[in-house]
């Protein structure tokens, strides 16, 4: 299975949300990667932003898998990868 950028935002945005307390759609994500910091996202919430590491992110898509899809998986599951678009390969 593979979920592409938009799902792995929305992930972000769900898991950041519930984490605080506050509505998904007062969470803004920016993904990326570079070779020094792998994949990250920047967060703003409420005017603040906070930067995730790739460990971040999986557990984003854990809970996202398991909430929207109804499927557990594990971070062994997931690769990250991105070329002109981020997306998410998950072996179930």
């Amino acid at each position: 299975m593979r979920i592409l950028t938009d799902e792995i935002i929305n992930a972000v945005c769900l898991h950041i949300g519930s984490r605080r307390g506050i509505s998904p759609t007062e969470v803004e994500v920016q993904l990326s990667w570079d070779e020094e910091y792998g994949f990250t996202a920047e967060v703003w919430v409420e005017g603040r932003s906070q930067y995730l590491v790739e460990a971040n992110l999986l557990e984003a898509i854990e809970r996202y898998m398991l909430e929207q899809y109804n499927t557990r998986v594990y971070r062994s599951q997931i690769t990250l990868d991105a070329d002109e678009e981020f997306w998410a390969d998950i072996t179930i």
